[in-house]
């Protein structure tokens, strides 16, 4: 139990982190494709795909946090 424990919260904490820092490059992204919409079609896709990675992500942290609760 310990050790699920710490792989949920570190996935967590990681996953955080990670998606604060790319949560920049995303607006950057977004104001490109706000000048010019035409032309960023590979802009858009990448936003695209970070809105899906962040909702699995979001899906996959609830399901370990339910897992512990359901382990303790």
């Amino acid at each position: 139990m310990d050790l699920l424990l710490w792989i949920t919260v570190s996935f967590i904490i990681i996953g955080f982190v990670t998606l604060v820092l790319m949560k920049k490059r995303m607006e950057c992204k977004l104001v490109l494709i706000k000048e010019d919409p035409e032309n960023n079609e590979q802009a858009a896709t990448s936003i695209i795909r970070w809105i899906r990675v962040t909702t699995v992500w979001g899906t996959v942290s609830i399901f370990l946090i339910v897992w512990c609760f359901h382990v303790i």
